[in-house]
């Protein structure tokens, strides 16, 4: 495979960093609205399914981003050897991308069966904890398969091949919702499941992508021509210590960012059922809009690896602040959205007009004021974090991110909510002040790493043994 030349302006920049991002926008906002339909459907159910099903599903999901950040090391050494433009290497990345999966599905699937136990310890409501395990003992059969899709997702989007992602996605979510109506709410002859049924409908919706996505890469006409499938059985220590290496701090960066969050829900759950459910509508409101500058963090990722294989620390540097301000401008305007229609967007999830969720709305009104002005910072400490791993540069920014969001941002929410009558929006206070710290990091980490003066270069990770293996 010949080596890969990138044009050099900022018009053919934003138009290439598009092609990739917004494919997987699209998938991330599509997957995540999975568990938005899943909350809305839960308030349906009630004020305590909301609670139980919320918690449940942040935890879910906590573990499932620490995974997905951990097999996210696949996709800047994809993405630089694609620029370089050697094959081989791309297949015994993807290869031992797939064997980290296994290794780490089954041990977090074992902590994910067993959570109600560290529920009840952690002072939640004892009907809570006890919705919340029937929920999670059935969506724990979807974490392998979901954990796999993302590390397939990490080679495609590496190959600037994410278009099949967004179609799956989109095909994924609405079987979603249509199962989550059928076995939620007992239609079409089938008896009405509640939260279990919304867990076997996301279930079904996760493997059904994955086995789609398999099958894509099989089929598709420059996919198939990589042996992504053949020769599992040979494991490559090297390679697979690279994955580990580059990985396991990103996967760390991401339980410190979500961490944050859930340890937050807890201390909400502590306030109460009604604190609880408003800050699981904020809460999920927020998911859905940061898939967008998630999903162009991947973009940016893939974007800068590809520079990075090509050598062009100009393309790195354009590349880098071009999705930076792409995403600044677009969690604005959301921000500004959020505030202007916040009491439309509380009544997706509950009646606003029943005098019973006025306590609801009064709560999730506050938080989502204090959610909407971080917005903007959010998004740039995401995307810039997403730069830097296409640097491969990804144990600096774990390190920053501790004293930011946990040292700073649980630290402050803490004393804001318990200590000075703030209570949830305190927590929400504290942070948002962890995540504006974080991304004035990441910003001061990047220009360190890209600027001609000062430059630090980027760890290289293809081998010599590899150059002629094109």
């Amino acid at each position: 495979m010949a080596p890969i030349f990138f044009q050099s302006n900022v018009r053919t920049e934003i138009k290439e960093f598009l092609r990739i991002a917004v494919p997987l926008v699209s998938a991330q906002i599509a997957q995540s609205a999975t568990g938005f339909v899943d909350t809305t459907m839960m308030g349906r159910l009630g004020s305590e399914p909301l609670a139980a099903g919320g918690l449940a599903s942040i935890t879910f999901f906590t573990l499932l981003n620490v995974a997905s950040g951990v097999v996210m090391g696949v996709s800047p050494l994809v993405a630089e050897a694609y620029g370089a433009g050697y094959k081989t290497r791309i297949e015994q990345v993807t290869h031992q991308g797939l064997w980290l999966t296994l290794v780490l599905a089954v041990p977090i699937m074992f902590l994910i069966a067993h959570m109600g136990t560290f529920m009840h310890q952690l002072g939640q409501d004892p009907t809570t904890v006890t919705l919340a395990k029937n929920y999670l003992d059935i969506i724990v059969w979807g974490f392998f398969p979901a954990l796999a899709f993302a590390t397939l997702r990490s080679v495609v989007s590496g190959l600037s091949q994410a278009r099949p992602v967004m179609v799956i996605v989109i095909g994924g979510t609405l079987f979603n919702v249509v199962g989550n109506y059928v076995l939620g709410f007992g239609k079409l002859g089938f008896p009405t499941m509640g939260l279990i049924g919304l867990a076997l409908a996301s279930v079904f919706s996760i493997w059904g992508m994955f086995i789609a996505l398999v099958v894509y890469i099989l089929r598709h006409k420059q996919l198939k021509t990589y042996r992504f499938f053949q020769d599992l059985n040979r494991l490559k220590p090297k390679i697979l210590q690279e994955l580990v290496v580059i990985g396991v701090p990103i996967g760390v960066s991401s339980a410190l960012e979500i961490g944050l969050f859930t340890v937050v829900t807890y201390l909400m759950g502590i306030l109460g059922t009604d604190v609880l459910a408003a800050h699981q509508i904020v809460f999920q409101t927020m998911f859905v809009i940061f898939m967008v500058p998630l999903g162009m963090s991947y973009a940016t990722t893939a974007r800068v690896g590809q520079w990075t294989g090509q050598q062009d620390f100009e393309g790195v540097r354009r590349a880098g602040y071009i999705s930076i301000v792409i995403a600044a401008g677009f969690m604005t305007l959301m921000g500004f959205v959020l505030l202007t229609f916040s009491q439309q967007v509380i009544g997706l999830y509950i009646d606003i007009h029943n005098p019973e969720n006025a306590n609801i709305l009064a709560l999730a009104t506050s938080m989502l004021s204090i959610a909407a002005l971080a917005h903007p910072v959010d998004g740039v400490q995401k995307v810039t974090m997403g730069a830097l791993h296409g640097l491969q540069d990804t144990r600096v920014p774990m390190m920053l991110s501790f004293p930011a969001f946990w040292g700073i941002g649980l630290t402050s929410g803490y004393f804001l909510g318990f200590h000075f009558g703030l209570g949830s929006t305190g927590l929400w206070i504290g942070q948002s002040i962890g995540v504006a710290i974080s991304a004035g990091l990441f910003i001061w980490r990047f220009r360190k790493l890209v600027s001609p003066k000062d430059r630090i270069q980027p760890n290289q990770t293809v081998p010599s043994d590899n150059l002629g293996q094109k």
